[in-house]
């Protein structure tokens, strides 16, 4: 189905970013994307309009009761020109999925993939070139239905914005950088039966009081314990975990506990193409720590979208320091993320069929 958005361009173009100083998610491009939905008209007037502020309702759901959603991918350009993104199916089927746990309604995903589409290419001169940069899209679904009450909104807004990033973590030139992780054993980011595999603002709201343990201790980030025994390594930070022990790869399963993240998909079909030991199961934080004891834990590593894969140098387990590969980056993190950010930029054959030309 062909879709058509109107477009207002802007009549004050920003000043663009130094690429060599770009930080997440602190600049804006000049344009965003703005879809409305009611129950008598569905999703309509797809539009393309100048980045700015949008007027809410005081009374608008989403600030009472968080009914919304929200995804992140990114824009890349190649040597040859071209601009590319990176398996943007998968984003907009776990939008669907985390539409239909939030009581959202349903967007087309085809729908979804030509919005963002249309809304990079009137900001394409945003996209920097730079080794390690790239241009940041978040799609986001709020309701913005006036009413105080407990139960399904019916209106909301479907909106895209765009942001040109440099290096998550500020490795630079592309290059990685370990990272040293609290593990927390006090608070818990999702519980059985909850949101865990939604991509949700609550999920991440909830996650800042032990972000903060972890920034004070000195930590990039937390790595989190299951909900019910407090045993089972899960995420780390808004990241999927990996372990290697011994010839086995190691990652949570996805029991809707677990963001089932693009990464993280992409990362476990590189290594089943090259032939490695992945498991899917359950890990004890106790098997890690012995793992590290005894010399068997070779690597650990996070997957997303912001960072690619963020190699760990160290865990901090009640209050002991344990060192990972000493300290430094190790080869299957390297080898993932420069296939995984060569495979984006175009820079490395895609052979797996993961991207898409603008």
């Amino acid at each position: 189905m062909a879709y058509s958005f109107s477009i207002t361009r802007t009549t004050a173009p920003k000043q663009k970013p130094d690429p060599d100083k770009l930080l997440f998610g602190k600049t804006f491009t000049d344009h965003m994307f703005i879809m409305d939905y009611s129950d008598d008209k569905g999703w309509h007037d797809g539009r393309i309009v100048p980045y700015g502020p949008i007027a809410l309702d005081p009374a608008a759901a989403v600030l009472h009761y968080g009914q919304e959603m929200f995804e992140g991918l990114k824009a890349y350009k190649a040597p040859d020109g071209r601009i590319l993104l990176f398996r943007p199916d998968m984003n907009a089927k776990r939008t669907s999925k985390t539409n239909e746990r939030m009581c959202i309604p349903q967007i087309d995903e085809e729908l979804f993939i030509e919005a963002i589409k249309a809304v990079v290419r009137v900001d394409a001169d945003w996209i920097p070139d730079k080794p390690g940069t790239s241009l940041y899209i978040r799609p986001f679904i709020f309701a913005d239905e006036a009413f105080l009450g407990v139960h399904p909104a019916h209106h909301f807004k479907f909106v895209i914005i765009l942001c040109p990033v440099g290096a998550y973590y500020g490795a630079g030139d592309c290059g990685l950088s370990t990272q040293r992780i609290f593990v927390e054993e006090e608070y818990v980011r999702a519980a059985p039966g909850g949101t865990g595999f939604a991509k949700v603002g609550g999920n991440y709201a909830g996650a800042l009081k032990a972000q903060q343990k972890a920034d004070e201790a000195g930590c990039a980030q937390v790595l989190w314990l299951d909900a019910v025994e407090r045993k089972y390594v899960e995420e780390i930070g808004t990241s999927n975990a990996f372990f290697v022990i011994g010839d086995e790869i190691i990652t949570a399963p996805l029991a809707g506990t677990i963001l089932p993240g693009v990464t993280r998909d992409s990362v476990i079909a590189l290594l089943k193409k090259w032939g490695l030991n992945i498991q899917e199961r359950r890990l004890a934080i106790d098997d890690v720590i012995k793992a590290a004891q005894d010399g068997s834990l070779r690597e650990v590593f996070a997957t997303g979208t912001a960072a690619v894969i963020s190699p760990v140098g160290e865990l901090l387990y009640r209050n002991q320091a344990v060192t990972i590969n000493g300290g430094q980056v190790g080869p299957l993190a390297q080898k993932l993320y420069d296939t995984l950010y060569g495979i984006q930029t175009g820079k490395v054959e895609d052979d797996m069929g993961w991207t898409v030309t603008v």
